[in-house]
């Protein structure tokens, strides 16, 4: 029996190392694993966008030239024997207010040239004006003074957009004029202005206050150049107002003295 025991346990050993050997009878080695790359792999080439081509701003297209004289068509008097006086590129929260007062204290009213960003800004104070009995004239959207040099198109849009915003502000205002920012008029907005209901408003004094000369100095070049059915340019935005407020006082008293003082109609 240990004999017979001895034969079969050799016969499991040798069945059992057969079955991981070769031909040769030698044991075989497990199959190695996948290779392993020795170093960092070269990235792939990340795709670049196509350079989108430069694109040019297109040209300004040419304005025309001012004219050598100013343009018919523009009202420079009040047709009477008073004189006018017009105050532009406002509303203006600190100084417009102030004219108003001015103006009130001394019973005479005037015209005010309004520009629209201004009127966007604050159109409460195109509401005084209106209320307390002051004329109002479109002056551009954005005090362009080329603005008379551009297309008729553009002209045409520019003053209807100030228009739309002054009435905003005051519903069933008149806008009886239009004033050319910097006096720079041409025919075409002189038409134009026309053709939306508005007479075209230019000046005979203007003592030069957007320049911020003493009051003294403002009320002197008013008091030369006035003559009877003169209007007088002043300004109550665009910048500090501060020595044309100081010389209201003695020019309205001067030119109602002298003149009267009317409202623009």
């Amino acid at each position: 029996m240990r004999l017979r025991a001895l034969l079969a346990a050799g016969l499991a050993l040798v069945v059992l190392t057969g079955g991981c050997g070769d031909d040769t009878g030698r044991l075989r080695a497990a199959p190695d694993p996948s290779p392993v790359a020795s170093g960092t792999l070269p990235a792939e080439p990340t795709p670049t966008a196509a350079p989108r081509p430069t694109r040019k701003p297109p040209a300004a297209r040419p304005l025309r030239p001012l004219p050598t004289a100013l343009p018919a068509g523009l009202q420079r008097t009040t047709g009477v024997r008073g004189v006018a006086l017009t105050f532009d590129d406002g509303p203006d929260p600190v100084w417009t207010p102030k004219v108003l007062d001015r103006l009130h204290a001394a019973r005479v009213t005037a015209t005010f040239c309004v520009v629209g960003t201004q009127v966007r800004r604050h159109p409460d104070l195109v509401r005084r004006i209106v209320r307390e009995g002051h004329q109002l004239c479109n002056h551009s959207w954005n005090h362009d003074v080329d603005l008379g040099r551009r297309p008729v198109a553009e002209i045409r849009a520019d003053l209807q957009r100030t228009h739309r915003a002054i009435r905003a502000a005051a519903p069933g205002a008149r806008i009886p004029f239009y004033r050319q920012p910097g006096g720079r008029w041409t025919p075409e907005v002189v038409q134009v202005a026309k053709q939306l209901g508005m007479r075209s408003l230019h000046w005979t004094v203007d003592p030069q206050d957007w320049g911020k000369p003493p009051a003294e100095t403002i009320n002197k070049r008013v008091h030369v150049a006035a003559r009877p059915g003169a209007v007088v340019l002043l300004h109550d935005g665009g910048g500090d107002r501060a020595a044309t407020l100081a010389a209201c006082p003695r020019l309205i008293t001067d030119l109602k003295t002298r003149y009267g003082v009317v409202r623009l109609r």
